[in-house]
């Protein structure tokens, strides 16, 4: 039956090299709060002091998130940030995050003065942070997992949809291999794999589960990777492969598609094989999402389970 989709917005892989978003595998939740007020604040030598300090709210571990929009002159971002330090010492704050856009990077050399040093960076921004104790810092890392997808699409013919691709490690070796793919930032799994079915060989399909996923670690700039063996049942079979990435696509039958040398050679591979074998067989069952609820957050999120044997013991 077709998933539900997600109410929000909508390749390290078991099988090519792809750039795409890090996610971190325990993101560390941001409740904002508005921070006290901008005004007067005791100096260290405990007379006081009328100096304006930057605009934060309070996070949910103690510390304060500064969000800079509007253009400043470092000079004066420079005297902001000392005194913002100061008085967030004598609050007792933690971590201090300074979010700045692209547009303000020449405040990033008279942060890094001050202290700060880089967490992350997106295409429109770069995330600052600095620890006011004396103490060891607990600000989480930036993120440490690339997730991917890589999708199984068996017809009824047992012809499974593979391609070849223009880039990247498979490139010029004559191997045919399973579409892959990056999921994308708010992006569920089962709606990354069929994404990317359809983007690579223009196929439409409906997610059934995961079957595996496999961790691999130094696999892009250090980060590690999380890739999920997806089976998809397909709704269309015409194939219209995309120009940028893919060199051919065509539906191979099963057997073919497993006796190739390459697939023989390499263990995880042979293990996909395996287990596209058992759950066509029947005898395998994997993981399918199930929407659930959260205190913590308004929009469904999903959780992957054996379903058929949960519903057997309920």
């Amino acid at each position: 039956m077709p998933l539900p989709k997600p109410s929000g917005p909508t390749k390290s892989i078991l099988g090519g090299a792809t750039l795409g978003r890090f996610v971190n595998v325990q993101p560390m939740s941001v409740s904002p709060s508005p921070a006290p007020p901008l005004g007067d604040h005791l100096c260290e030598n405990g007379f006081e002091c009328v100096n304006k300090i930057l605009p934060a709210t309070n996070d949910a571990h103690g510390g304060v998130i500064v969000e800079l929009k509007e253009a400043m002159d470092a000079e004066v971002f420079a005297t902001l940030l000392k005194s913002s330090l100061l008085q967030w010492k004598q609050q007792g704050k933690d971590g201090v995050w300074i979010k700045l856009p692209i547009e303000l990077v020449n405040l990033v050399e008279t942060a890094v003065k001050e202290g700060f040093w880089y967490h992350h960076a997106e295409p429109s921004y770069v995330m600052l942070v600095f620890w006011i104790p004396k103490t060891g810092s607990t600000i989480p890392p930036n993120a440490s997992h690339r997730v991917a997808v890589t999708a199984i699409v068996l017809n009824d013919k047992k012809e499974v949809l593979v391609v070849q691709e223009k880039r990247g490690r498979f490139h010029g070796i004559g191997v045919w291999k399973l579409p892959t793919g990056v999921v994308d930032a708010g992006e569920d799994i089962f709606t990354a794999a069929t994404r990317e079915v359809k983007e690579e060989t223009g196929v439409d399909t409906e997610f059934v589960e995961v079957l595996a996923f496999r961790q691999a670690h130094n696999s892009f700039f250090g980060k590690s990777d999380l890739s999920f063996l997806c089976m998809l049942h397909p709704l269309s079979f015409d194939i219209k492969k995309q120009d940028l990435e893919i060199e051919a696509a065509q539906w191979m039958p099963f057997e073919e598609f497993a006796v190739q040398p390459f697939n023989q050679k390499h263990e995880p591979f042979k293990y996909i094989i395996e287990l596209c074998m058992a759950k066509v067989e029947r005898v395998y069952t994997g993981f399918s999402p199930r929407p659930v609820s959260s205190y913590f957050a308004e929009e469904l999120n999903y959780l992957y389970l054996n379903s058929q044997d949960l519903d057997k013991s309920s």
